[in-house]
């Protein structure tokens, strides 16, 4: 009979061997796209995946504190481009009305975030308060803040975002590090401390893997909920207003597919949709395979439209892989 004691043994190398399947897969992605076009190494490529994966990662991990807890965020990628329009609405608004550049660059924030903040206050309350299913509130959600988007811009870029703003979230750089890198690599720190280090943190695991013992064991699970998509919204908000001192305009149609990107994301990286596991690690490494992928589909020049095919095939594979582990280790 096996003893208890060689368990761990035996499991050990399995654990292993999927904690090393992506980082192989991105080495090999990243040489195989090389053999095809030899500037996907070059150093200015490197940068720009460098750049990229900081924006994707952010969104990568506002899904994963949701996922934690067994749902997601459809409309994530809608309330970028909100977020995106308020923000230079705001300071353009600002700026036309004589104001100086730190309180125009407040304006914008504080339209940015507050935007971010409402569509999380909004989903959480409807998910939580209301008990409706994630999908069907964040699908809702979704429509709502391309309405909105779409009706402050009239369709159209809105142009007025100060220099102020683009060099301190684009342009600009601390000890070197690009801007875009710099604030996800603070954020990733602190998301990761906060996730294993406070009792907010723990709680999401908790909810996720046991909703009910959760609420049994006394967690206020509806605050909980709440509070985890206003976090979702708000670095989705600080992903926006990056993107937006990027592209120098407020644009309704920045989100794009940044809601399938940021999911497909967290779940390569090894985020359960079945909730309880997951983290900022996996959040990045998984915004690095995505974001390697699509920079090298874009480099041999593979149709847009496959791009979303290929995207939406990983996100299956990557459920498919965490169902097989989680059978395994049962």
């Amino acid at each position: 009979m096996t003893s208890e004691s060689t368990i761990p043994k035996k499991s050990f190398p399995t654990e292993w061997l999927w904690r090393a399947v992506l980082p192989i897969a991105l080495i090999a992605l990243l040489l195989g796209f090389a053999a095809v076009d030899r500037s996907v190494l070059s150093p200015g490529n490197l940068l720009n995946i460098a750049q990229q994966t900081s924006y994707l990662a952010l969104f990568a991990m506002a899904q994963t504190v949701v996922i934690l807890t067994r749902g997601f965020d459809l409309a994530l990628g809608p309330a970028v481009s909100m977020v995106s329009v308020g923000t230079a609405l705001a300071m353009a608004g600002a700026t036309a009305a004589g104001h100086d550049p730190s309180t125009v660059l407040l304006a914008g924030l504080g339209a940015g975030f507050g935007l971010g903040i409402a569509c999380g206050l909004f989903n959480g309350m409807v998910i939580a308060l209301l008990g409706v299913n994630p999908f069907v509130a964040t699908l809702g959600s979704y429509n709502v803040a391309i309405g909105v988007a779409t009706t402050l811009s009239a369709g159209r870029p809105v142009q007025g975002v100060p220099e102020l703003f683009s060099q301190l979230f684009y342009g600009g750089s601390i000890f070197g590090i690009p801007a875009a890198i710099s604030i996800t690599l603070v954020i990733g720190l602190v998301l990761h401390l906060m996730l294993g280090r406070t009792v907010f943190g723990r709680s999401l695991y908790i909810i996720g893997t046991n909703p009910r013992a959760a609420a049994v064991a006394g967690l206020p699970v509806k605050r909980i909920l709440i509070a985890t998509y206003v976090l979702c919204s708000t670095l989705a908000a600080l992903g926006a207003i990056m993107m937006t001192a990027r592209t120098g305009s407020g644009e309704p149609n920045l989100g794009g597919s940044l809601s399938l990107q940021a999911i497909a994301g967290a779940v390569v990286g090894g985020t359960s949709l079945a909730g309880g596991r997951g983290g900022v690690g996996t959040a990045v490494l998984g915004a690095l395979f995505v974001t390697i992928l699509s920079n090298g589909m874009n480099l041999t020049r593979i149709d847009g439209y496959i791009q979303m095919v290929v995207l939406g095939a990983i996100v299956i594979i990557g459920v498919l892989l965490d169902r097989l582990r989680l059978e395994r280790r049962q």
